[in-house]
């Protein structure tokens, strides 16, 4: 772990800048059906581009899927 690590779905990672900046970094590009939570509070994806990531966040990345 560094000092500007956060941490995804309980794993340190390294820092992105921005929401939208670490989905692409996982190489998350399909993002219909995502929910992301930072710091247990939902971000709606109309701002993904623009919510800024720090140090120490806690970032949770879901993927919705159907079955039944």
């Amino acid at each position: 772990m560094n000092d500007d690590d956060i941490r995804v779905n309980g794993a340190f990672e390294p820092f992105a800048p921005t929401v939208a900046a670490l989905l692409a970094a996982k190489g998350l590009d399909e993002t219909k059906g995502l929910a992301v939570a930072l710091n247990e509070t939902l971000v709606p994806k109309s701002a993904w581009g623009s919510t800024a990531l720090s140090a120490g966040d806690q970032v949770e990345i879901v993927r919705a899927v159907g079955g039944g």
